[in-house]
């Protein structure tokens, strides 16, 4: 790695202006990958200003994804963005939210940590946010520390963020800043605008805030015009407007970038002389232009009552994992909703299943859909069609199996049926005191879990070890009171916590592809590396897909 010659931080604040949901969480990492192709060390920070102290009691059809860090963050689905670019993994620390912010200065009241000051909004709570930026800088010993700050200027939620980062330039640190803007084509003119730009930057310049570059996101590429235009009157050069327009696959971003000469711009801000070296990625992305063949995915999810653009960030590790190992495989993913309702409603339905080279249940809660995804689980183990079950896609795989091959009529999770006969899943003691206490933020089963692998089985031979470790969040599992029974009847739980109290992975034999895990592999899915269990579903679908053709 090229060591930045600095005394402090190299931090880049990241903002965005005119309307959310512009994709600065795309464009912070795209930053990180073209820095660590000059060889820098990099991290990432993204900063919320809800009061949650995390995403975790959040509903993701309201705020998207909930990603979980190795150490057991719950936290803003942007992390994985980053990690799905820069291959690292990130601590909770790296999600900095104003609930985490407020709590801890009022607590170092409480403590009298303030020495009987007058403790106040400015400038404690600058100070506080100032002193976490600087901490997970410190901490992971980083030459750029790249820091996004959600929302867009002007939304009172985000002032204090803005006040911390402006007071750190202000005495002489070294920030960069990037402005993330829209330039709308208002269909009636045609046109390109670029007047609310222009005034998303004069907010922030109230904010005593100039940027250093600007980045136009747009339907298609900006012309000279438009960039004379942003450059007069946002107070940049012409040649830092950065062009990001619409574009397929999000991984060619820091192509776009690179071409524009990004990241020169950075390194000469910054006094250092490097240049890019994307020619691995640039190899990956010019792969997946050229495939051909499609893998057709069916994921069963109950996530849809608010459309399916909520869907999306609900479940978008998922589709990135599928993705990755759908590329890397030579596949071209084509991935369909499916709503486990409707097989509720008509059971015929369920031969529509046949249309999918393979079938994804992932993570949920609740009992909404609940027993649709049990009947699709059925007509994929019975019928031939690769499944991976994620989490709760594992719980209603037992609770299927169960009910349909040991004869435990009516077997269920005791989250769904308190009363079940056969509470083949359920909750932990400890998990029952904490909801008894009513503690539901940050309580579940979190973080990064080792499981031993069962030799000779399908996923021993995916991971390529003897023990694997995955990401999780949950409070049930598979009720150890069972488990005998139901290998007798022919499942394998081919993964298990050390001390073989949890059921951490199952499989059945003879099946093309019949896998489900307790955890969340595709928390750990990168660009350039696939997660090995999406990998060997995938290379399934595939395979399934060549013998329905022959």
């Amino acid at each position: 790695m090229r060591k930045v010659n600095r005394k402090e931080r190299n931090i880049i604040v990241v903002t965005g202006g005119v309307i959310s949901g512009l994709g600065k969480g795309t464009v912070t990492a795209s930053l990180g990958v073209l820095l660590q192709s000059m060889g820098f060390k990099v991290t990432a920070i993204k900063i919320d200003p809800y009061i949650n102290v995390d995403a975790g009691t959040m509903r993701p059809t309201e705020h998207g994804e909930v990603f979980v860090t190795y150490d057991g963050g719950e936290t803003d689905q942007d992390l994985g963005i980053y990690e799905r670019f820069l291959g690292i993994p990130l601590s909770k620390e790296n999600n900095i939210t104003t609930g985490q912010v407020y709590l801890k200065v009022i607590e170092k009241e409480r403590n009298l940590e303030f020495d009987g000051q007058c403790v106040e909004v400015i400038p404690h709570i600058p100070e506080e946010v100032e002193r976490r930026i600087k901490a997970v800088a410190d901490k992971s010993d980083a030459d750029f520390t790249l820091v996004e700050i959600g929302g867009t200027v002007g939304d009172y939620q985000n002032v204090l963020f803005l006040e911390a980062v402006r007071r750190m330039h202000l005495r002489g640190e070294p920030i960069m800043f990037i402005h993330v803007v829209y330039l709308p084509v208002p269909k009636n003119l045609g046109e390109m605008k670029t007047k609310p730009a222009q005034h998303s930057v004069r907010t922030l310049n109230e904010m005593g805030i100039q940027p250093d570059i600007i980045v136009a996101r747009s339907e298609t590429d900006i012309d000279d015009v438009r960039k004379e235009k942003l450059s007069v009157f946002c107070n940049v050069t012409p040649d830092r407007v950065i062009s990001n327009p619409d574009i397929g696959n999000i991984y060619e971003i820091p192509l776009v970038f690179r071409k524009q000469g990004l990241g020169e711009k950075i390194a000469e801000r910054f006094g250092v002389s490097a240049k890019p070296d994307l020619r691995e990625w640039e190899r990956k992305v010019e792969r997946i232009r050229s495939l051909g063949k499609n893998v057709k995915i069916g994921v069963v999810g109950k996530y849809f009552d608010t459309g399916s653009f909520a869907l999306t960030d609900s479940y978008i590790s998922v589709i990135e994992a599928v993705k990755h190992a759908s590329w890397h495989l030579g596949a071209r993913p084509v991935i369909e909703w499916i709503n486990s309702k409707d097989f509720e409603k008509d059971g015929r339905k369920l031969e529509g299943l046949n249309r999918y080279d393979g079938v994804i249940v992932p993570g949920g809660f609740g009992s909404s859909g609940v027993e649709g995804k049990i009947s699709a689980i059925r007509y994929c183990r019975e019928n031939g069609i690769p499944y991976l079950g994620l989490c709760y896609g594992m719980q209603l795989a037992v609770v299927e199996f169960a009910r349909n091959v040991c004869g435990m009529k009516g077997a269920h999770t005791t989250e769904i049926d308190p009363d079940t006969e056969y509470p083949v899943i359920d909750i932990l003691p400890e998990q029952k005191e904490i909801l008894r206490k009513r503690k539901y933020g940050a309580t579940m089963r979190l973080g990064s879990y080792p499981a031993r692998l069962k030799k000779g089985s399908v996923v021993h031979k995916l991971y390529g070890k003897d023990v694997a470790e995955e990401r999780h969040r949950h409070r049930y599992e598979v009720n150890p009171e069972y488990v005998k029974k139901l290998e007798a009847c022919g499942l394998i739980f081919s993964g298990v916590s050390p001390d073989r109290r949890l059921m951490e992975f199952l499989e059945i034999p003879g099946h093309p592809f019949f896998v489900a895990t307790q955890a969340h592999p595709e928390f750990t899915s990168k660009f350039i590396q696939p997660n090995p269990l999406f990998l060997g579903f995938i290379k399934a679908c595939i395979d399934t897909n060549r013998r329905q053709t022959r």
